[in-house]
């Protein structure tokens, strides 16, 4: 029996959680491979990518991110509003940056909300359904700081909210985003709480969202937040990329994809629409979890570390099998000196070693689709092994985004299967 995989952005957000053939050799990459300095060129400046000034020192520091990951995959999503018309025949893409300069570790596009348009930086988020920006009017202290100006959905000609007594509204009722009805029971309240303590809240609206040039949802429907709570980042909002109907891919149409970059100073996509080439593509079928219908799942049914397949019986992949792979990769990474730390158990001390040798490691899933991780940023972060124990054998594991860098993951809920495509980005 294989064992299911979430495939997660932000609810797992730096590291991948697995409870329990590719190619098998090693790669020498340099240290300062591991995640280098962005070169700043005319050509290369983006207002939130790797060389754009922060206006704050504040980032949180790599336990903090480990923490939230942990927290947050706790989160269930449940079934919100209807679609909200097609797109599809129409691919737009985006280009997707790390959110370094946002004080943020989790990946940001750049769209335009409201006529005329204004541009948000936003995280993408395959874990939740709602997208969502924070808005005018907003009292001092109840939302975060952010890089641009609060949206102010009094400019835009094309903005509305959404009335309490509508179908879109009578559905958030139903479901955890419903916070009741706000201006004396005329606009329609939403709510998202987080298991990280992260929460946003405001008046359910719809707008005009421009992906690209040329590429409009004329009505998107989306959270315009007036009260945010959150740990970390300075982005405006959130993209949900979720499976449910409120989501931005169900309100667009068609297949979506994504590549995310494997260090700040690379630049990935996100892709909308049909039409898209299956040329490259390794496919494996896609699953849900039982009651949480936003999120996709893969089935895992093998591993190989640095060219050697882990013999593992079938019951393995339900439990028990990360220390396997862990005791895999220290093997061969026993050139190094493992040192403590408080989140993950496996890391090293590279001080004195211009290259480090890294095992390539290639997950299996059903169907035969092989990946092999993007070395070594798909493998180690700040020196430790991105994969960590559950800690529960009957809990579904989640592939987080460290492991998916590079690869073009193509969501096809049509035929109702997962697309891998290498070197994508």
């Amino acid at each position: 029996m294989a064992s299911p995989l979430l495939l997660c952005l932000v609810l797992c957000s730096y590291y991948s959680i697995v409870h329990g053939g590719g190619d098998d050799s090693f790669v020498t990459v340099p240290t300062s491979s591991f995640e280098p300095n962005p070169i700043c060129s005319e050509e290369r400046v983006h207002r939130h990518g790797p060389c754009a000034p922060s206006p704050s020192t504040d980032k949180p520091t790599f336990a903090d991110t480990l923490r939230r990951s942990r927290a947050r995959l706790n989160y269930t999503a449940n079934v919100a509003p209807t679609g909200l018309g097609s797109h599809g025949d129409v691919k737009a893409s985006i280009p997707a940056h790390l959110g370094s300069s946002l004080n943020s570790l989790e990946y940001v596009v750049t769209v335009s909300f409201g006529t005329p348009a204004v541009s948000r930086v936003v995280v993408i988020d395959t874990g939740s359904d709602l997208s969502w920006l924070q808005c005018k009017p907003c009292n001092p202290g109840e939302c975060t700081a952010q890089k641009d100006p609060l949206y102010d959905p009094s400019h835009s000609s094309t903005y509305s909210s959404v009335p309490c007594v509508s179908d879109p509204c009578k559905k958030l009722t139903a479901d955890v985003y419903s916070n009741g009805c706000t201006s004396n029971g005329k606009q329609c309240g939403f709510l998202i709480s987080y298991a990280d303590g992260t929460s946003t809240s405001g008046v359910y609206s719809k707008d005009k969202l421009t992906l690209a040039p040329g590429v409009v949802v004329k009505n998107f429907y989306f959270g315009c937040g007036r009260d945010k709570h959150t740990v970390s980042g300075l982005y405006d909002g959130l993209l949900g990329l979720g499976r449910l109907s409120e989501s931005l891919g169900a309100q667009y149409g068609g297949t979506v994809s994504y590549c995310l970059p494997a260090v700040s100073s690379k630049r990935g996509f996100l892709a909308l629409g049909s039409g898209r080439n299956p040329s490259g593509f390794q496919f494996t079928p896609m699953g849900s979890v039982p009651g949480q219908p936003t999120f996709a799942t893969v089935k895992l049914a093998g591993i190989t570390v640095g060219g050697k397949k882990l013999n593992l019986r079938p019951s393995a992949f339900e439990g028990g099998m990360i220390g396997a792979l862990r005791s895999a990769f220290r093997e061969a990474m026993k050139a190094y000196r493992l040192v403590p730390n408080d989140q993950l158990d496996t890391c090293y001390d590279f001080k004195g070693h211009n290259n480090v040798v890294v095992p390539k490691i290639s997950l299996t899933f059903t169907g035969g689709a092989t990946i092999n991780l993007d070395v070594p940023n798909g493998i180690l972060v700040n020196g430790c092994l991105a994969l960590a124990d559950s800690g529960l054998d009957s809990t579904t594991g989640v592939l987080g985004n460290v492991n998916q860098r590079t690869f073009e993951v193509l969501f096809d809920t049509s035929s109702s299967k997962v697309g891998f495509r290498a070197n994508a980005c």
